[in-house]
Formats: structure tokens, C-alpha cells, sequence
């Protein structure tokens, strides 16, 4: 057997321009106020599920209906926390990419592509694969 095919990765990256910037900065903005917006929705919810879960007896509540109150707590806590998780590591992110140069090269992900490879070809060179993108053109592809 002289040759095999294997799925290799491809690096994709994308060349800043202000038309990309300006859409990664404002996708980032639109899921920091999603986030916000989710926070805001949850503290609602909370808060009317608290109401229809209070005891009947609030000065003397049952072991029960506390336990049914703290986990009512903690769900709730969780998942403002995911939403705040989120929200701030958005906005690092919208930092780091208003301080970006023009011209930058970003990675954009990782695809697969199909390559027959022979005995005696070079591994690193098969592996090290990039196309580079500007404005959803491809300019470059380097290996």
C-alpha cells in the first residue's frame, strides 16, 4: 500500500478589515445585551416563582418547602451566573478586538480536507495548511 486518505485540518484565518471588525464588535454588543436582557428575564422569573412557592406558614416553614425555596435559589442562581460568565467574557473579548490592527490575522476556525498521502511525503508540511480570507474572499492559501 503506497497511498492512503486522511481527513487533515485546515486553519482558517481572516485578514482584519473595518467592514470584519465592525461585525465581530457588533455581534459581540449584541450578545453582551442578550445576556443583560437574559439576567434581567431570570431575576423576573425568579421572583414569581418565589411568590407561588412561599409557605403557607411563612414565620414556621417546613424542612420541605426550604429545601423547595434554596434549590428554587440555586437554579436560578446558576443561570444568571452562566448569562454573567458570558456577558464578561464577551466584553474581554470586545476589547481585545478593539484593539486589533487592520490587517491582523485572526483565526476564524478549523475545517477538514481530504488529502491522499504518499510514502515519503512530507507530514508537517501536509498538516500545516492555512487559507487566509478577506472580505469572504480567499487571498491566500499557505502550506
Amino acid at each position: 500500500m503506497d497511498m492512503v486518505s486522511l481527513k487533515m485540518p485546515v486553519t482558517i484565518k481572516a485578514k482584519l478589515t473595518e467592514k470584519l471588525k465592525e461585525r465581530i464588535l457588533s455581534d459581540l454588543e449584541e450578545g453582551i445585551k442578550r445576556a443583560e436582557l437574559e439576567v434581567q428575564q431570570l431575576n423576573i422569573q425568579e421572583k414569581r416563582v418565589m411568590q407561588e412557592n412561599q409557605p403557607e406558614d411563612e414565620e414556621n416553614p417546613t424542612p420541605d418547602e426550604i429545601q423547595r425555596l434554596q434549590a428554587i435559589q440555586a437554579h436560578f442562581g446558576e443561570e444568571r451566573q452562566k448569562r454573567l460568565q458570558y456577558r464578561a467574557e464577551a466584553m474581554a473579548r470586545k476589547e481585545e478586538t478593539e484593539k486589533l490592527v487592520l490587517g491582523a490575522e485572526i483565526v476564524q476556525g478549523t475545517l477538514e480536507r481530504q488529502v491522499d498521502v504518499h510514502v515519503g511525503d512530507n507530514m508537517r508540511e501536509l498538516m500545516n495548511v492555512e487559507v487566509l480570507v478577506e472580505d469572504d474572499k480567499i487571498i491566500a492559501i499557505r502550506g
